[in-house]
């Protein structure tokens, strides 16, 4: 069984992971090895820890968190949709999304929107989202990566 739950703070390093392991298995490809290794690279402690209070939500199979998700409703974005790889194609990954976007509407918001990887643009795009034109991601850390801006309207 597949709920959703809001994380704590000592979630983060578990979450974390999860963010990690699926950059890592599905990134392959659309972005480069050194890349990868930098957008995963430091720790929890590193900010990671501090989204925990916000609105963000771990997606759990039999209380095992396996996916996470955050609304930011300051800037009406949906980020850190990330799925444990052993837990991918099974449909938890449109869950979440789904789930965040109820809770956007439910906050008042008309739509969102989100920085897709350049692997997940066809993956939003399914669940509702436009976008076609390449930008740059410029990460806290510093990273710059390609993306596809997307919005969709609730």
């Amino acid at each position: 069984m597949f709920e959703i739950r809001k994380a704590t703070q000592s979630d983060a390093q578990t979450a974390f992971d999860i963010r990690l392991l699926a950059i890592r298995h599905q990134c392959i490809g659309a972005y480069t090895e050194k890349q990868m290794l930098t957008w995963t690279s430091g720790s929890a402690e590193d900010g990671y820890c501090a989204l925990m209070e916000k609105y963000f939500y771990l997606g759990c199979v039999q209380g095992e968190p396996v996916a996470t998700g955050m609304l930011d409703p300051e800037n009406r974005e949906i980020g850190a949709i990330f799925i444990h790889p052993d837990f991918m194609e099974r449909g938890l990954g449109k869950r979440i999304v789904g789930f965040l976007e109820d809770l956007a509407r439910d906050l008042g918001l008309v739509e969102v929107r989100l920085d897709a990887t350049l692997n997940a643009a066809d993956f939003y795009r399914r669940c509702g989202y436009i976008g076609e034109e390449p930008a740059v991601y410029h990460s806290p850390s510093g990273l710059q990566l390609a993306c596809v801006p997307m919005v969709k309207k609730l």
